[in-house]
Formats: structure tokens, C-alpha cells, sequence
């Protein structure tokens, strides 16, 4: 029975606060003079605030235009801005602004949900060995991360050195299927000292080019080290359910100014291997055993980073080069 009346209580209070946001809406209109995607526009400046209010304020109005515009699809964008703007009578020639703003919104809007699907896209491919691109992405993989390394046999132990668990790398991409590959090869190639700079870091001592002695005057005799390739998957893993969530709006928002692309996910798993790495090595942790722990909480790390609809994770990126005041 308590259930039950909590439960009341909360569509009660649902209720009422919406009934009173449009009783508010309505008043701040006739006050103002403008509706709330004008007042969004012209009173927040651009990027995740901005962009976030607008996508809150289209999800949830009454209006069924409004609601069906953050799910259009890209090449609509243009039509559907001029649908709103008759809707809400508002005059393109005395507000041109408007439109360019409402435009770069729904660009990052309807490109988050498209790069949603592209990515999930990949994740659900199983990686195929009968498939020649896989192959050749899998071997591009070794040559980026052991240039001066040949690979012995496509079957072989030398792939636990860049952090496999096995001598055939495909049943490790179960979990995240193609996605998994696509990261790792990403930060390979485009970041490809940082990459080699990490995998040589994650190495643990016996796996090491170093002896016992020389690790130990270097201080680093306690055994920090961890799976490259299988910490890559993991923290594709992390970054997927990042993206899912919705938690990697602000991130996106800031960074894109349009639509966000798979190049920008693929950036942003570039950083999150940066970032983990480096807390890796601050937790200190004694054993692989604490891997869940430690990844925990860098996970509530960044979600707390991304809170801030300031945060943009890594804007030393290309990527955010372009973004413009809108």
C-alpha cells in the first residue's frame, strides 16, 4: 500500500510540474515576446547548454512537429526548421539567427542518434576470419603497434605481446565485435606513439625487454602492468555505454559543431585510453585483480567530468578545431 501511494504521489508531482512549466512557458512568451527555442538561442551561448536545452525543449512539447524533429533525417533538417518557424510564426527575415542556431542544434541532435546506430552497427558484427578486411584490419593492428616486429604466423603466441589473451585474436572481439578492432586500429595509426608509448608501459615486468635488475632500478619492480588489447576492448565497452547513456552529449555537443561522426567516438576512445592508462599508474594497484575496481572508478571519474556542460573530454583533438559561435 505504501508502494502504491509513493507511487501516486510521484505521477501526481509529475503532472503538476509539467502542467506548470507550460503555464510558465506560456506567460514567459507573452512577457518576452518569444517563444523558448528563441529565448534557448538568444540567452545560451552555443554548444552542450545550448544545444541540450533546445533537444529537452523539443523532446517534450506538446507539439508533434517538435517532437518528431530531434529523429529526422539529415537532409529534412533544413525543411523542418522552416516548418517550426511557420509553426511558432516566427519570421526567418527578423530572426535569421534563429535559424542558423536551431539548424547546428539539430545537426548535433539527429548526428548523436545516427552515431548511435553506426556504432552499434559495428558492435553487433562479429569478427570473421573468413572475411579478408578483417584480416587485413587485424594485421594492420600488429604492423602499427611492432613495426620492427614481422608476425611470425597469423596463428600465433606473439599476439599476447600486445595484450591478447590468446594465440588468435578473434575470440577476444566477442563482446564488442568489429567495434573493439576499429578502436584499437585507431589509436594504432592515428596516435601511433602514444599507442606504442602505452602498450610498452602496459607491459608487465616479465613480459618486458628489461631484466629483473633494471626494472627494479627503475623502480618499477611491482607488477602494474596489464592486457593492452584487452583493456582496449574493455574500455570500448566503457566508452559505448558512455555513448548510450546519453553521458557523452556535453562531450560531443562542445566538440562537434555539427553532426558527430565515428571519427569522434574513435577520438574520444583515443583519450579514454590516455586517461585510464594514467590513472592505471596512480591507483598503483598490486595486481590485475583490482582492474574492475580501478576501471569503477574511473568511470564514475568521468562521468562526473562530463556533469559540466562545459567539459569537452579532449579538445586538443582536430575535431574541435571547427567548432564556431552559432
Amino acid at each position: 500500500m505504501k508502494h502504491f501511494l509513493r507511487m501516486l504521489i510521484q505521477v501526481c508531482l509529475y503532472f503538476y510540474c509539467k502542467f506548470l512549466w507550460r503555464c510558465l512557458k506560456f506567460v514567459m512568451r507573452k512577457l518576452t515576446g518569444k517563444c523558448e527555442l528563441q529565448r534557448i538561442c538568444y540567452n545560451t551561448k552555443p554548444g552542450a547548454s545550448r544545444t541540450m536545452k533546445i533537444e529537452t525543449s523539443l523532446r517534450d512539447s506538446k507539439s508533434k512537429l517538435l517532437q518528431t524533429s530531434v529523429s529526422v533525417h539529415p537532409d529534412a533538417i533544413e525543411k523542418t526548421i522552416e516548418d517550426i518557424m511557420e509553426l511558432k510564426k516566427i519570421n526567418p527575415d527578423i530572426n535569421p539567427q534563429l535559424g542558423i542556431s536551431l539548424q547546428a542544434c539539430l545537426l548535433q541532435i539527429v548526428g548523436y542518434r545516427n552515431l548511435i546506430a553506426d556504432v552499434e552497427k559495428l558492435r553487433r558484427e562479429p569478427y570473421d576470419s573468413d572475411n579478408p578486411q578483417h584480416e587485413e584490419m587485424l594485421l594492420k593492428l600488429w604492423k602499427f603497434l611492432k613495426p620492427n616486429t614481422p608476425l611470425e604466423s597469423r596463428i600465433s603466441k606473439q599476439w599476447c605481446e600486445i595484450g591478447f589473451q590468446g594465440d588468435d585474436p578473434k575470440t577476444d572481439f566477442r563482446g564488442m565485435g568489429l567495434l573493439g578492432l576499429y578502436n584499437l586500429q585507431y589509436f594504432a595509426e592515428k596516435d601511433a606513439t602514444a599507442a606504442q608509448q602505452v602498450l610498452s608501459d602496459s607491459l608487465h615486468p616479465k613480459c618486458s625487454k628489461f631484466s629483473k635488475a633494471e626494472w627494479e632500478k627503475k623502480r618499477m619492480d611491482k607488477a602494474i602492468g596489464y592486457s593492452f588489447a584487452i583493456v582496449g576492448i574493455n574500455i570500448t565497452d566503457l566508452a559505448y555505454n558512455l555513448l548510450v547513456s546519453g553521458a557523452l552529449k556535453t562531450h560531443f555537443y562542445n566538440i562537434a559543431p555539427e553532426a558527430p561522426t565515428l571519427s569522434h567516438f574513435q577520438q574520444t576512445f583515443c583519450y579514454l585510453m590516455h586517461e585510464f592508462h594514467k590513472f592505471w599508474i596512480e591507483e598503483d594497484p598490486m595486481d590485475i585483480m583490482e582492474f574492475n575496481r580501478v576501471r569503477e572508478k574511473f568511470r564514475k571519474r568521468i562521468i562526473k567530468q562530463l556533469q559540466n556542460p562545459e567539459m569537452a573530454l579532449c579538445p586538443h583533438f582536430a575535431a574541435s578545431e571547427g567548432l564556431v559561435n552559432m
